[in-house]
């Protein structure tokens, strides 16, 4: 029985964000209707894994220490910034990324030579406020339950 220790937070945080990407692998397929293995090593997409994993550590940790400890504090600190950077700035990172891949394929065609996939920015970087908030109720929920059982 792991009872009130890290192994409690260890296992509810990385045990929310896998499940995070096993549902992206869910949701990809509910909608396109075909399998798609590598949406687990990329970012972006419902629910955000990141942010499934800052709240289930500061919601363990929470539960554990107390609300109103320090431990608690910088947890709360730690989900704020990455959920923020997950939703801001790696969001407009990857719209930027949208936009300089057409400016690039515009002047290829332009001057009629044709583009290498190789040479495209990764677009999929952030997540929209709904998979954020969603990664973090799965990590709320996951640390929860765990902490229920064990």
């Amino acid at each position: 029985m792991i009872l009130n220790t890290g192994l409690e937070v260890i296992s509810a945080s990385f045990s929310s964000a896998l499940l995070a990407q096993l549902l992206k692998i869910i949701f990809y397929f509910s909608i396109h209707r075909k399998i798609n293995f590598k949406i687990i090593t990329t970012t972006g997409g419902m629910p955000s894994s990141h942010s499934g994993f800052v709240v289930a550590l500061m919601t363990s940790i929470g539960l554990i220490s107390g609300f109103d400890s320090v431990d608690f504090a910088l947890a709360l600190g730690f989900a704020m910034i990455v959920m923020y950077d997950a939703a801001g700035l790696r969001r407009s990172a990857g719209k930027m990324a949208t936009v300089l891949n057409k400016v690039v394929d515009e002047i290829y065609a332009y001057k009629r030579r044709p583009t290498h996939a190789s040479e495209k920015l990764m677009e999929l970087l952030g997540h929209t406020p709904l998979e954020v908030l969603m990664g973090g109720l799965l990590g709320a929920s996951i640390s929860l339950g765990f902490h229920a059982l064990l």
